[in-house]
């Protein structure tokens, strides 16, 4: 019988993280500088355990070595995809992702393209998305100069704006602001400016010059277009697609029933409640819940009011 792998997963104490995990999704958190909860992971800074059904207590990673069928049988190495919630209290630093060929060279695993969903944001945030530099020469000159005013392009964001960040792309998530993150399962990232920060042993974080000049993308970010379908019961977007991933918002409100499209698809329920129907099985499902449909999930039915954000390989 087919059934949803329902997940426990991992928090991340950040230096900008904040209590938002807790107090918006009840989830427990460690600290008080809570920066993220890796819902669905396979990755080894962080892997999700599967909470329910023939394979409770097994390692995502794991499971995904064992039972490929269960994930199309997939010829990726490891698990590719990777959701985030991540609670920004303060600013995260500037900065960049490699490319897949830059990230196995130098740092042994995939690159990180990534997208963002806006989940919640303070009135007055912003993001820093792209920057001004016209060449790679400008841009090192600028980073050099410490000219972060002049370089730096800030946008404001509200709930419900969606961001693609391909790898190379200069950026870092404001202060308020609540997102979730869809990106490839890599835990690589290079630091170009911190604010001047220090952690709580009082040192200066490690900053990745030459390396994000090494990554950097000259030119505008290449943002996406969502494309919504508009339904009795239902609004269903498509963000992005691209060979990383596919990425949507399923926001329901009464009964949908849906088929297979993909091998596998990721999904978070970002708000409301109802149930999910599956091989004459019901779960129910709640803000803050996060699970995988598998591949021998054929059909399926949810019933309530859900807001998910959905993804694929």
């Amino acid at each position: 019988m087919a059934e949803p792998l329902f997940l426990q997963s991992v928090m991340q104490e950040k230096i900008w993280g904040g209590q938002r995990l807790k107090t918006e999704f009840g989830y427990e958190i460690p600290s008080p500088t809570t920066g993220e909860y890796w819902a669905i992971s396979a990755h080894p800074n962080g892997v999700s355990i599967v909470a329910n059904g023939p394979h409770k207590g097994k390692a995502l990673d794991q499971l995904y070595a064992e039972r490929r069928d269960l994930f199309g049988n997939s010829q990726s190495p490891v698990f590719p995809l990777l959701t985030k919630i991540l609670d920004a209290d303060d600013w995260l630093s500037v900065q960049v992702h490699p490319g897949d060929a830059y990230g196995l060279e130098h740092e042994g695993e995939l690159g990180k393209t990534e997208c963002w969903y806006v989940i919640a944001a303070e009135e007055g945030a912003e993001i820093i998305y792209g920057h001004a530099a016209q060449s790679r020469e400008e841009l090192a000159q600028m980073i050099e100069k410490g000219e972060w005013d002049a370089l730096l392009t800030h946008v404001p964001v509200k709930a419900g704006d969606f961001f693609f960040v391909p790898s190379g792309t200069m950026h870092a998530i404001g202060k308020g602001i609540m997102i979730l993150e869809t990106q490839q399962s890599s835990d690589t990232t290079y630091r170009v400016y911190d604010f001047d920060r220090k952690d709580d042993t009082g040192n200066l974080r490690e900053l990745h010059i030459q390396q994000s000049i090494d990554v950097m993308t000259i030119g505008e970010p290449a943002n996406s277009h969502p494309d919504t379908v508009e339904l009795v019961d239902a609004s269903l977007t498509t963000y992005v697609s691209n060979e990383f991933f596919t990425v949507y918002k399923w926001a329901i409100h009464g009964e949908l029933s849906m088929k297979k499209q993909a091998d596998y698809y990721l999904l978070s329920v970002l708000d409301g409640q109802g149930e999910l129907e599956l091989d004459g099985q019901t779960y129910p499902l709640k803000k803050g819940d996060h699970f995988i449909l598998p591949s021998d999930c054929q059909d399926w039915t949810f019933r309530g009011h859900l807001e998910m954000i959905v993804s694929h390989p």
